[in-house]
């Protein structure tokens, strides 16, 4: 079934090349209109499977072509499309009721129904409760998953009457402006030996070998447990965050822009680079977009408000008078009225006063 999909996308990918290479333009709804004369013409391959979730194929690669005009709009670099390789393609999207269709939890299983495949068990890890909309079937390394998708209505929890800034950090991954700081668990840092000597062992394979394959189902399981554990915690934070809070203020973070490389170019080369790529990595080590991104998703679910504010200066001007600090050492800011003060305490009482709430 993967290799069908793929095999599809890729094709579609190849008809739009050409066709700009000819000053034409293909959408999305001039390809799902060819799949009725495709699936004629393939009984024994691409008909087998659903039609719903080949049209969810060409819609990625719809998405795929929107995301780079936008970039190349905006000046940003940009990306070709590419040809997806059996490695590069693990998942493919249904529509529930056509040509799959997902059966809750009967004694210690689940099971999800896929044209082309049959019934398939599955061993959820917790309730889906409302209504099914979609499904996605994933491989992931030699696992393979069931991501169920569905609609629910949110459930107003009672009011707290707390309102809160958060202060997202390196050094600890967030502080409120009531004075709650919640640790960074630095889990990269934790196995960095271990991931360090799996990509050394790869890379010194010889390409296709057994002893490859072995080194490459090493490395991902060891970056699989690195991303399950930071979004349990990232999930744990968000969760008692909203548990506690009626309104938390954020910073609308641009995480890429502030995760760029800083090695600039051959005539002008840049600066610190080390020091950059090392603060880069903890970055995306703390994961603060996905943290972010499920703390909304939380929110909405529950009825409660998150506010975004201007991120610029917050961890710099004092949230008392609005001066801009000195900052002599990372953790402290000093304030030319009030004095020194906590750097992240300070940030999140700005982010609170920024949001109106302060």
């Amino acid at each position: 079934m993967l290799e069908a999909h793929r095999q599809l996308y890729n094709a579609a990918l190849e008809e739009r090349r050409e066709a700009w290479r000819r000053g034409v333009t293909i959408r999305y709804g001039h390809q799902s209109a060819q799949l009725v004369e495709i699936r004629r013409a393939d009984q024994d391959g691409q008909a087998r499977w659903s039609f719903t979730s080949q049209q969810q194929t060409l819609r990625r690669l719809d998405r795929a072509f929107q995301v780079f005009f936008q970039r190349v709009r905006a000046g940003r670099r940009a990306g070709y499309p590419r040809f997806k390789t059996a490695a590069r393609w693990d998942s493919v999207d249904f529509v529930d009721g056509d040509g799959a269709r997902w059966h809750d939890v009967e004694g210690r299983w689940a099971a999800a129904y896929f044209q082309g495949v049959g019934r398939v068990k599955v061993k959820a890890h917790r309730e889906v409760v409302g209504r099914v909309k979609t499904l996605r079937c994933k491989r992931e390394g030699r696992r393979w998953y069931v991501i169920v998708v569905v609609e629910q209505q949110p459930v107003q929890l009672p009011a707290t009457g707390r309102e809160i800034g958060l202060d997202v950090g390196v050094a600890r991954f967030a502080t409120t402006s009531d004075g709650q700081v919640v640790g960074n668990p630095l889990f990269r840092a934790a196995i960095a030996g271990e991931l360090a000597a799996a990509q050394r062992s790869l890379a010194g394979c010889q390409a296709g070998s057994g002893n490859r394959r072995r080194a490459k189902r090493k490395l991902a399981k060891l970056q699989r447990k690195l991303a399950n554990q930071r979004r349990d915690f990232h999930h744990q934070t968000a969760r008692n965050l909203i548990d506690t809070c009626d309104v938390i203020a954020v910073e609308d973070l641009a995480i890429s822009n502030m995760t760029s490389s800083a090695s600039g170019t051959v005539d002008e080369p840049g600066r610190n680079v080390a020091a950059k790529a090392g603060l880069n990595r903890s970055i995306l080590d703390a994961g603060w977009g996905q943290f972010l991104a499920i703390l909304l998703a939380k929110a909405e679910g529950a009825g409660r408000r998150v506010v975004k504010v201007d991120p610029r200066d917050t961890s710099i001007m004092c949230h008392l008078c609005g001066a801009r600090c000195a900052r002599p050492r990372q953790d402290i800011v000093v304030c030319p009225v009030h004095g020194g003060m906590d750097a992240d305490l300070n940030g999140a009482c700005t982010i609170l006063t920024r949001a109106g709430l302060g």
